[in-house]
């Protein structure tokens, strides 16, 4: 059986990173849509707004003051999700009833003093300073001796959680290493003392020969809709050199890692012509000491949007009890945005204006 003849039926794709099946059922793209639809907030239309607690000079709800930054802003939240100092407690009842402590650092940060930008919208020298914002504080994070993982990440968009427009991402750093990239690890691990070379090295090299589930690419990042992926819209975002962590990227990868994520926010925003909503995060390796040499570098984009800028994709039922499961095939997702292009369509609408 050929692929195009396996990818008109329902089938199962195997994802090596977390070593689950995902279920593909793209007949049901043809059946009437009644589920749940979302509104979408209008993206902001004022560069500073004076009750957003993340412009610089405003206050915020615990009473600090957001000082006049004119860069990047990364500061201590308010409201963290973990605390630096914790006692270190445990419990264990028969293996059944188990709980620690964790011990962790949960930071914000602004990517721009401009309320109304966002990361298609900024310049590539702009993304560049928050590259190297990345960087210093994977870096300064890492070095304690107590934090073994740094997870960077970004949610846009209210459907995703985020509360407030203005450009920022989170930095969460902990003692011990999260559920997905310890599955991610085991995985590079194995296939590395199986095949003697790395995971996403290869999976990169055979799907830029195949060429159909490619989005973008420049000399040191690619962009591809996963195999094996899950929600409509989901893309991978890879280094092409075989790198562990952004603090080893060379002189001039963090501008190109600025241009690839601004290239496929722009798709994303091109695709519906509306402020896409998404999960981000980096998978870098653990901050330990260790070296890794395993670990491949990579980003993971999770948009909830399906048909249009108002239906989303929810985990329930067969998913949240069997296996994953997506409708759109990642060989369509992938066609579709690459031809949603590179030109912001806002930018496209300016430019109809004045024509």
């Amino acid at each position: 059986m050929s692929f195009d003849e396996l990818n008109r039926i329902p089938h199962r794709r195997f994802n090596p990173l977390l070593r689950e099946w995902v279920l593909v059922s793209p007949h049901r793209m043809q059946r009437p849509w009644q589920g749940k639809v979302e509104k979408l907030a209008r993206p902001p239309a004022v560069s500073f707004d004076p009750n957003c607690y993340l412009c610089p000079g405003n206050k915020r709800a615990g009473g600090a003051q957001t000082p006049r930054y004119t860069e990047t802003y990364v500061f201590d939240n308010d409201y963290p999700a973990m605390m630096p100092e914790v006692a270190a407690l445990q419990f264990d009842s028969r293996g059944l009833l188990v709980g620690k402590a964790e011990q962790g650092i949960s930071r914000v940060m602004c990517f721009s003093p401009r309320h109304d930008l966002t990361v298609p919208r900024m310049s590539i020298a702009e993304l560049l300073g928050v590259v190297n914002a990345w960087v210093e504080q994977y870096c300064a994070l890492g070095k304690r001796p107590w934090i073994n993982h740094v997870q960077i990440f970004e949610n846009r968009g209210e459907m995703m959680g985020a509360s407030n427009p203005h450009p920022h991402c989170q930095i969460w750093a902990n003692a011990s290493l999260p559920n997905l990239p310890t599955r991610e690890l085991a995985s590079f691990r194995e296939y590395r003392a199986e095949k003697q070379s790395c995971l996403l090295c290869d999976y990169l090299k055979l799907e830029l020969q195949l060429n159909v589930r490619v989005v973008c690419q420049n000399d040191a990042f690619a962009v591809i809709v996963p195999f094996w992926a899950v929600w409509p819209f989901e893309s991978l975002v890879l280094s092409k050199r075989h790198l562990a962590s952004i603090d080893q990227l060379s002189e001039r990868e963090p501008d190109l890692l600025g241009d690839i994520l601004r290239r496929i926010t722009i798709r994303y925003d091109n695709l519906f012509e509306t402020a896409f909503p998404y999960s981000m995060g980096f998978h870098q390796k653990p901050t330990d000491g260790g070296a890794y040499e395993e670990w491949h570098l990579h980003a993971h984009y999770f948009p909830p949007l399906l048909r249009s800028a108002t239906i989303q994709k929810f985990m329930v039922g067969y998913e949240l009890l069997g296996s994953p499961q997506r409708d759109v095939t990642p060989e369509r997702a992938a066609a579709q945005l690459v031809e949603a292009g590179e030109i912001h369509y806002l930018d496209r609408v300016a430019e109809q204006g004045n024509a």
